[in-house]
């Protein structure tokens, strides 16, 4: 009897809701899977989640980004962090923007990145996965307000701190759906090279460039950092 009230239920809706009703079955038929929730044969990534542990994190900015990873990372429950260990390595900087004909600069845009990397928890832990987070935000400077100035420095850290803690939560919750391995830069072979767009050039006849990543994918495309640029 159940089967068939939900069965009249259904054609008891409105035409223009059937094809709602259809989506979730065709999102899956064309491949897409939801990130968070039970799948057959498979761990729910959130309960992974839980069992990471999240090291400390040098400077109240680290403070406020390890804060909000722990609670991406408990979710809706308690935290039990046996399993792994997620190292975070954050960069948190400041560049002054519309600059004043007193040499006083009336925005600040905040750049910040993290590294991060996921290890097991044992005598001699193994890289399982890491990954890298971009974040860019910025406040309108009030040198004549000193408070106000360092409550919206504080606050806009904040937010990219919260940014770069749902990166990187949803990263890790990738690899616990995945389980793909770290890429590995390649010994042989040609380097491609990609021009940098927003570098100076040391001369008008270099141009910035970047070398691939260990993806093959430039790093400026992905928001990590760029050890392999140069000029030609």
């Amino acid at each position: 009897m159940q089967k068939t009230r939900s069965f009249r239920t259904i054609l008891a809706l409105p035409f223009t809701a059937l094809p709602l009703l259809a989506l979730p079955v065709a999102l899956s038929g064309c491949g897409f899977q939801p990130l968070y929730g039970e799948q057959k044969g498979q761990i729910a990534p959130e309960a992974e989640l839980k069992r990471v542990y999240v090291p400390n994190i040098p400077e109240r900015s680290g403070q406020q980004l390890r804060l909000a990873l722990q609670q991406n990372m408990a979710g809706d429950g308690p935290e039990d962090p046996d399993g792994y260990t997620l190292i975070v390595q954050p960069y948190f900087g400041q560049e002054s923007i519309d600059i004043h004909s007193d040499n006083t600069s009336g925005r600040i845009r905040m750049n910040a990145h993290a590294h991060w990397q996921l290890l097991t928890v044992e005598q001699y832990p193994k890289l399982l996965a890491q990954g890298d987070a971009s974040a860019l935000d910025g406040y309108t400077s009030t040198y004549e307000q000193y408070f106000a100035q360092t409550l919206n420095s504080e606050t806009a850290t904040g937010r990219v701190a919260q940014t770069l803690a749902d990166q990187v939560t949803q990263q890790v919750a990738t690899w616990f759906r995945t389980h793909a391995k770290p890429s590995q830069r390649r010994d042989q072979g040609p380097r491609a090279y990609y021009p940098i767009p927003n570098a100076i050039p040391d001369s008008e006849k270099e141009t910035p460039m970047e070398q691939e990543g260990a993806d093959a994918i430039p790093d400026m495309a992905t928001g990590r950092n760029a050890p392999n640029a140069g000029s030609l």
